[in-house]
């Protein structure tokens, strides 16, 4: 499937969002793990070894200075970077972390109903009993990586059993889309919205896992993800805007478009690789490349957001500042592009 690009342009542009990704002072949390997923797959696909060595240089001082000593499903998002460090350093500093994180999720981490995975921000008990889609790019995608790499069929499942539960408790089986969270105490969706960002986060590591798990089709969950996503991705072509971009509410008109959600959709559809999305794929592209600034920053990138308590909590959300998510999405969208 052959997206009409230019290429030096798009490396260009990887180039600036990198550098200004590695700019940023984030914590060691979701915003920095998904940045910093991104700025790894710029390096996979450009071979800069640049790339890598900021981003070694980041982690080194990062552990130099003290990382937080309890891990939460968001800040086991860095574990994306520490494997693409590990296989390119062999230190055994960053094993250990990712030997921690993965020690977190399958015995620690809250769970409910058939062991799924309770979303979680800090060391609190926030959401009791919710699931986000957000999990599924944070933990269950990192899990997969993980169990692929030690050839592990336990946490294989494990992380194949979070895409299956997080499909049956947040798509929509009549429309195709994500709503954003669900609430197993009170049995509902909460707010009920169709939140852009926690589609991206579905169907772009839905996407990843039908390349990156070998000889999927032996695994019975994946037949679900296969078909979750084929649908999502199905509805998602429909509410594209003319812009060639996706609302912070999907099916909303009077939502704002928002960037990073536009971004993971389309990179989905990339690694996807079906030949009927690559007009949507193109209008995606002519709509995101305006939307990076020359500093490398990313543009009409929503904040952080909680499941919120009505559409008007998810319109007011600011788009105003640098986010690493928003970084990290348009690295993977630009590099899977290449």
């Amino acid at each position: 499937m052959m997206i009409d690009f230019n290429r030096t342009q798009i490396e260009e542009m990887i180039d600036r969002i990198v550098k200004r990704t590695m700019e940023m002072d984030m914590a060691w949390n979701w915003q920095c793990g998904v940045a910093y997923y991104g700025v790894c797959r710029a390096y996979e696909k450009t071979k800069k070894e640049e790339y890598l060595e900021l981003l070694k240089s980041r982690i080194d001082e990062f552990i130099c200075l003290g990382i937080p000593e309890q891990w939460t499903v968001n800040s086991c998002a860095m574990g994306h970077c520490l494997i693409n460090l590990y296989d390119a350093t062999g230190d055994e500093g960053y094993w250990e972390l990712l030997k921690s994180k993965i020690g977190y999720l399958q015995n620690e981490a809250p769970r409910f109903g058939d062991a799924v995975l309770q979303h979680t921000v800090s060391t609190g008990n926030d959401f009791p009993e919710q699931c986000w889609a957000d999990t599924l790019f944070m933990a269950a995608y990192f899990m997969l990586r993980m169990g692929v790499k030690e050839g592990n069929e336990d946490l294989i499942n494990d992380a194949l059993n979070q895409y299956y539960w997080h499909i049956k408790y947040l798509q929509n089986k009549d429309s195709g889309l994500w709503y954003h969270g669900y609430n197993n105490k009170t049995k509902d969706h909460m707010s009920g919205i169709y939140w852009g960002r926690a589609n991206a986060w579905a169907a772009y590591t839905m996407a990843c896992v039908g390349k990156f798990l070998p000889e999927n089709y032996l695994y019975p969950q994946y037949m679900d993800i296969s078909g979750a996503l084929d649908e999502q991705l199905t509805a998602l072509k429909g509410i594209q805007t003319k812009h060639g971009l996706w609302r912070t509410i999907l099916d909303d008109s009077e939502s704002y478009e928002e960037v990073s959600a536009s971004c993971g959709i389309s990179a989905a559809m990339v690694v996807k690789g079906n030949i009927f999305h690559k007009k949507y794929i193109q209008r995606a592209l002519d709509g995101i490349i305006p939307q990076i600034a020359s500093s490398g920053k990313v543009m009409n990138v929503s904040a952080g957001t909680a499941v919120m308590r009505d559409r008007d909590g998810y319109r007011k959300i600011t788009r105003d500042w640098i986010q690493g998510w928003g970084q990290g999405l348009a690295l993977a969208f630009f590099s899977e592009l290449l």
